[in-house]
């Protein structure tokens, strides 16, 4: 063994504490955190019951903030899929780290300054680029020249429009309608209103995933089929009618 090994080992042995004096300093961290959590118990009414329910609550409000928001249905403008009363959970991750909305989604939006001060639930049928008319001869819409069956989500008995329209969609926005469309307030009546009823991509809160009550209508909602084959570019100009009743979104 060489002299410095010697050395090394002798102020090992003669300082035998050294080599445990990071595991004493996290010991003692671990400790203080202990204490720090037995001290909170002890203040709150309650004690431990009472701050687990609190670490819960605010878990909660920081997923409900950031990541999975409830909202409630307050019209008929979604039916038959979405129901008043139904409470709808919004992805609000969907969006958020590159993805964009596709058409047959249903998003969440703020409509402030495009359709009221409120939020909206609608169906996207049209992305930045698109060519949106109805109607074909069939009475259907047709994105980007492609007819759209909208069967599985419109609601029984109604026409896709029952005014015809034919707009281009900017870059940037959405053009979305409610399933309901005899009883929705969406693009199709704000095409001359600020915005011209498109919807900005930054004003999309998240994309509806489930329904979470009531408990019997629980499911998770699929993006619509009818819209899998659509092109992807078109371009035409918008024409504008009277708008209807609001439809706000409560969250």
């Amino acid at each position: 063994m060489d002299a410095e090994a010697q050395q090394t080992e002798r102020d090992r042995s003669s300082n035998p504490a050294a080599s445990e004096e990071i595991s004493d300093t996290k010991g003692t961290e671990e400790r203080s955190r202990f204490a720090l959590v037995a001290r909170a118990a002890d203040w709150l009414p309650g004690g431990r019951i009472s701050l687990a329910l609190f670490f819960c609550l605010l878990c909660l409000l920081l997923l409900s903030r950031f990541v999975m928001q409830p909202f409630q249905i307050p019209s008929g403008s979604m039916e038959p899929g979405l129901r008043i009363g139904d409470r709808v959970l919004v992805n609000k991750l969907a969006y958020r780290f590159g993805a964009e909305p596709r058409r047959g989604d249903v998003v969440v939006f703020d409509g402030t300054g495009y359709f009221g001060d409120a939020d909206y639930i609608k169906r996207v049928v049209g992305v930045g680029g698109d060519h949106v008319v109805c109607c074909d001869r069939q009475g259907r819409i047709e994105v980007n020249g492609r007819s759209i069956d909208e069967s599985a989500f419109l609601y029984p008995g109604n026409m896709p429009s029952e005014v015809p329209f034919d707009v281009a969609v900017p870059d940037g926005t959405l053009f979305v309608l409610g399933d309901h469309r005899g009883d929705s307030s969406d693009s199709r009546d704000h095409l001359g209103s600020p915005g011209g009823g498109m919807i900005p991509l930054d004003d999309v809160i998240g994309r509806a995933d489930w329904i979470a009550w009531p408990v019997g209508h629980w499911t998770r909602l699929e993006r619509a089929d009818g819209y899998a084959r659509v092109p992807a570019t078109g371009s035409s100009a918008p024409e504008a009618k009277e708008p209807k009743k609001a439809d706000g979104v409560h969250g």
